[in-house]
């Protein structure tokens, strides 16, 4: 009698151990969900940036493209020559610093797909370590109703003795 009753308390025991590594494998698995959703997130925004910073390089290479026809129809002019220099070295600055932006934008969004990824396979070995534990913890719940039942029987013999 006292062996039902360790071994009772040892599946309960065992029972309870799953349920809170079940509990404790989807509070990661909501954690990681929420990196996610923020990862994806960050990587709209940069996608929005990326967007933006490509419509500003076609219209600063549309600039460019004017002032150097502007240059081309004034080149009487010095001063509006000397201008139209100026002009174009800003435009050129303004179309470096907007590739650099757009290499680094890129870069980062490749990371951000890359750390997207990482993140996705890691959800999904969790989500197969958390059936796992529900399978396990099925069982042993099965088992747990199983030993009840026999020792609900033994009881119900013993008593019938």
């Amino acid at each position: 009698m006292d062996r039902i009753k360790d071994r009772l308390a040892q599946l309960r025991k065992e029972a309870d151990d799953a349920v809170e590594r079940a509990e404790k494998a989807e509070g990661e698995i909501k954690k990681l969900q929420q990196d996610i959703l923020s990862k994806d997130q960050n990587i709209q925004s940069l996608s929005h940036r990326l967007a933006t910073a490509e419509d500003q390089l076609e219209k600063t290479e549309d600039k460019l493209k004017d002032a150097k026809h502007v240059h081309d129809e004034h080149e009487t002019s010095k001063t509006t020559n000397e201008a139209l220099q100026r002009k174009i070295q800003l435009l050129e600055e303004e179309l470096d610093s907007a590739e650099k932006n757009l290499k680094e934008t890129v870069e980062r969004l490749r990371q951000m797909d890359l750390k997207a990824e990482h993140f996705e396979r890691q959800v999904h070995t969790l989500e197969q370590e958390r059936d796992q534990w529900e399978k396990k913890y099925e069982e042993a719940h099965t088992k747990y109703q199983e030993s009840k039942k026999e020792l609900d029987d033994l009881v119900a013999t013993m008593q019938d003795l």
